[in-house]
């Protein structure tokens, strides 16, 4: 593995319902305003680390996954 979980599972589920609703939002409005492009964007971004289970911002600042969990 090239990465080291640092989302714990709880985060994880709730980043891909998040996501997933800010999809569906984007995708329902696409192409009225520049704020559903983005929503579609933050949707993604959310989705891909909840699935993946690594944050590079999460990284970036030092967070690791506490293995007590």
């Amino acid at each position: 593995m090239l990465y080291v979980k640092n989302v714990p599972n709880w985060e994880r589920a709730l980043r891909l319902i998040v996501g997933a609703i800010a999809l569906v939002f984007a995708i329902m409005n696409w192409g009225t305003s520049t704020v559903v492009v983005g929503a579609g964007i933050m949707g993604l971004i959310l989705a891909m680390t909840g699935l993946v289970g690594f944050c590079p911002m999460c990284a970036m600042v030092g967070r690791k996954l506490d293995k007590r969990q």
